[in-house]
């Protein structure tokens, strides 16, 4: 077996920045050897490793064909085979019945991934349909960096065209014509800056719009109605929204109401009373958002009318326009409500069998269509299609993920925590387990998840691979710290900025919570985290590390403190609004205080498992690599710490869902062999 890799040691405020030196020879065989290492050291769990990655592969239903979509002429769908990493896109007749039925005479094979993959890393990142259906727009990423290339396929000769534009963000719209183009340039952040109008058939592209604010992100897309065109330019706290009418696409974009610090809102176009309308959702009178309507020929701010109130005790998280209704996500009591408004009828909401759950409408379907479709899950029940008519609200479930092989959802009990947080806050906890653990009423290992930041909510979901673990005895819990939006904007203000520390202390207060309830102790407890919630790790491990036995980091924003002082590496500027500015003296010394890079110090830590991309433009892999080399030289124990960096791959790890399963597979098998359940 290996010995530890062993950072070298350099002089200053910053010993390991020299792993910053990207493709350096000397960083290359530093993150070579600790994949080296982490191989040598889980190599007794290897047949561990195989036995998971099979038994998690078994359960999904590797030869599928997705619920198909139908728009115009035709119904739209994808098919998985067995033995390949992406799904194919596919396209056929539409049955003049009425049905969903998938006339394979008809069908048209639209797009392949595994053709285009060549057994690398491939994102697919756009997939338009041209209005006419006559064309697809789609753009490929295959290093993991989230650049794009931009192709167009003519679907009646199979025709594939690239355009002659680089450094593109993915994202491609369809104007009402069919022929013209929008795309999105990113800048040297890798922010998306600049949108472009380009026409096929002639070289090069129009500027549209270029924004000079290194804290707002740019975003073209088509309208629930798809008669208008939306620019929408976003930083973390103020939002700017033009509009062009799709079938003019030569002319020029419309402001509905020019930026004004702290001023969010969004606007969507369709029809209310018979009549043509903007509707647009605002937090002008309040942090949990209004809805107003405004005429389609005036949809500047003055011309706003009033429509929902803004209510201090529940969130308007946002609205989907149909012609025949209108359906308002809102939450409230920490779980997503879907209110539906028919027109002329009076407003129901949807009715769920779970006390916790994530719920949204995954498509709206057709502009006139009298029912939508809605995606449903909960922790023991899989994800769901539910078809709702919108004006009686019944419900239809079209299709469930399967789940291959013995699994009876009933064997399983979710239920709804609470914790205290230090200032009195009650933190929600949703957890997952096998009704005998639970009965049991003994203590049992803990599988802990959080993020926390960004305002993202993280409702409960269904995992095929954490089976796994829920079959081996665990407990799966996830801590809806403040920072996240589970419980409104007023949760998210509470866990960002000078606020962030609430995250932390949440965090602490759910594991505190769970082995005062008998149902975990220390040494089973196992926390993980992601990204921004990686950083929620990292800060938890520092403050409380006897509280863990193990904890896992993917892609963790670790080195919080060094990325946001530097203004040239890819979204920091943009981050100024979560976490502040550190070049002002008090915002520096307030993350210095809690980034977990600098806190690191001579302590023992639970097992840790950090996994970085190396092509990541969102958390740089340095981040983690760092971490760990300060961590190998500070820590006074001699428990497991491994660094996982894939070198092919991006924030999202490597594509593919079989690669996926391996990932799964080899964190499981690290958290069993530390809690020495191998």
């Amino acid at each position: 077996m290996s010995s530890a890799p062993i950072a070298r040691r350099e002089t200053g405020t910053d010993p390991y920045r020299w792993l910053e030196q990207r493709d350096s020879e000397e960083v290359l065989d530093h993150l070579k050897a600790e994949n080296a290492y982490l191989e040598a050291e889980l190599a007794p769990q290897q047949a561990l490793r195989e036995s998971l990655f099979d038994e998690i592969k078994a359960r999904i239903r590797e030869t599928d064909l997705s619920l198909p979509t139908p728009w115009g002429d035709y119904l739209y769908y994808q098919r998985t085979t067995a033995g390949d990493e992406y799904p194919r896109h596919y396209r056929c007749k539409r049955p003049a019945d009425g049905s969903l039925t998938v006339d394979t005479d008809s069908e048209t094979l639209l797009l392949d991934p595994n053709a285009l993959a060549g057994g690398g890393f491939l994102s697919v990142g756009a997939f338009s349909i041209s209005p006419d259906q006559r064309r697809l727009a789609y753009s490929l990423d295959s290093s993991g960096e989230e650049i794009y290339r931009l192709f167009v396929k003519e679907l009646d000769s199979g025709r594939i065209s690239e355009l002659p534009f680089d450094d593109c963000d993915g994202s491609m719209t369809w104007a009402g014509d069919s022929q013209t183009l929008f795309f999105t340039e990113l800048d040297d952040t890798h922010r998306p800056y600049k949108l472009y109008r380009h026409r096929l058939g002639t070289r090069g592209a129009e500027q549209v719009f270029e924004e000079a604010d290194g804290r707002f992100f740019l975003h073209c897309y088509r309208s629930s109605s798809e008669r208008q065109l939306i620019l929408q330019l976003g930083s973390k706290t103020t939002t700017e929204v033009w509009v062009l009418d799709a079938e003019r696409p030569e002319g020029d974009f419309v402001c509905l109401a020019p930026r004004e610090e702290g001023h969010e809102y969004d606007a969507d176009h369709g029809m209310l009373d018979g009549q043509w309308c903007w509707l647009i959702r605002s937090n002008q009178s309040g942090i949990n958002f209004a809805l107003y309507r405004a005429d389609e020929a005036k949809p500047q701010r003055p011309h706003w009318q009033q429509i929902r109130a803004h209510d201090p005790q529940v969130m308007l998280d946002g609205a989907t326009l149909n012609q025949r209704a209108i359906v308002l996500a809102l939450r409230e009591g920490g779980l997503p409500v879907l209110e539906v408004q028919p027109q002329g009828q009076a407003a129901y909401r949807v009715q769920l069998p779970d006390a916790a759950y994530s719920l949204y409408v995954q498509d709206s379907l057709e502009f006139h269509s009298p029912v939508i479709r809605l995606r449903y899950e909960a922790l023991a029940r899989p994800a769901q299609i539910r078809q709702l008519v919108l004006a009686t609200g019944e419900q239809q479930v079209l299709k469930q993920t399967p789940v291959e092989g013995p699994f009876d959802a009933d064997a399983y009990e979710s239920r709804r925590l609470w914790a205290s947080a230090a200032d009195g806050t009650q933190i929600p906890i949703s957890l997952v387990a096998r009704r005998d653990v639970l009965a049991a009423g003994q203590p049992a290992p803990l599988y802990l998840y959080g993020y926390g930041a960004y305002g993202a909510s993280l409702d409960p979901w269904f995992s095929h691979a954490r089976l796994s673990l829920l079959e081996r005895g665990f407990v799966f819990a996830i801590a809806h710290v403040r920072g996240g939006g589970e419980m409104g904007e007023a949760w998210y203000r509470a866990g960002k900025l000078e606020h962030k520390r609430n995250s932390f202390g949440d965090f602490i207060a759910c594991a505190e919570r769970l082995i005062a309830e008998g149902l975990t102790r220390p040494a089973q407890l196992v926390i993980s985290g992601g990204s921004a919630g990686g950083l929620l790790i990292g800060a938890v491990l520092n403050e409380r590390p006897e509280l863990f036995a193990a904890a896992i980091a993917e892609v963790p924003f670790v080195d919080v403190l060094n990325t946001m002082l530097n203004p040239d590496l890819p979204l920091t500027v943009t981050e100024y609004d979560e976490w502040g500015d550190p070049n002002q003296p008090e915002v520096h010394e307030r993350i210095k205080a809690y980034a977990p890079y600098e806190n690191v110090i001579a302590q023992a830590y639970p097992a840790i498992l950090a996994v970085a991309g190396y092509n990541d433009s969102r958390v740089q892999y340095w981040e983690a690599a760092k971490w760990v080399a300060k961590l190998r030289a500070r820590k006074t124990d001699d428990n497991l710490l491994l660094l996982k960096t894939d070198l092919d791959a991006g924030h999202g790890g490597m594509s593919g869902r079989y690669q996926g399963i391996r990932d799964v597979a080899l964190e499981y098998a690290f958290v069993l062999r530390v809690l020495g359940m191998v």
